[in-house]
């Protein structure tokens, strides 16, 4: 009887003797580690750090040959933290997120993001964010220009951004 498994889904050889191990409890090859991280790279980019947590949670018993199969990836230029950084930014500033807010995500995934900031007019985004939410017309008194501000700030961009884009632009 052929063998119903997908290609590169191969197991261990197990002992003979042995019972069969569940249908959960497969000790899966490179091969099929590798399809995995291939699986979820082609739907979006991801940092080294992410996709081994992903696969060590898929993979529970393979958590040794995860590491390898990773760097060859990285070798091949099929993962990589710098195309990662720029995708995440971009995402985040189109979804109205500030630089502070991104930084710390990264920090969060384990990726530096001291030069995180990529090639965005950071307070264009912000004045877009503040119009989006609060309409064309700049505040007219401190305490909506302060709401205006925090609001700003919660979405992760700097007081000096979040003041300039309260106040009417400058026409130097």
């Amino acid at each position: 009887m052929p063998d119903s498994r997908p290609e590169g889904d191969e197991q261990e050889p197990r002992a003979a003797g042995k019972p069969s191990p569940g249908k959960n409890s497969l000790v899966p090859s490179a091969t099929g580690i590798r399809r995995a991280a291939m699986d979820w790279l082609a739907r979006r980019e991801h940092c080294r750090h992410e996709l081994e947590q992903r696969l060590g949670r898929r993979f529970p018993g393979a958590t040794a040959a995860i590491g390898p199969v990773l760097d060859e990836l990285e070798h091949e230029g099929l993962l990589s933290d710098a195309r990662y950084v720029a995708s995440l930014v971009r995402r985040r500033a189109a979804t109205g997120h500030g630089p502070q807010r991104i930084r710390a995500e990264l920090r969060q995934q384990g990726i530096d993001g001291s030069a995180a900031t990529g090639d965005v007019d950071w307070l264009a985004r912000a004045r877009e964010v503040r119009t989006r939410r609060f309409g064309e017309a700049l505040p007219a008194d401190a305490a909506s220009r302060a709401r205006q501000m925090a609001f700003l700030q919660r979405r992760g961009f700097p007081a000096g951004i979040c003041r300039a884009a309260c106040l009417p632009p400058r026409e130097d």
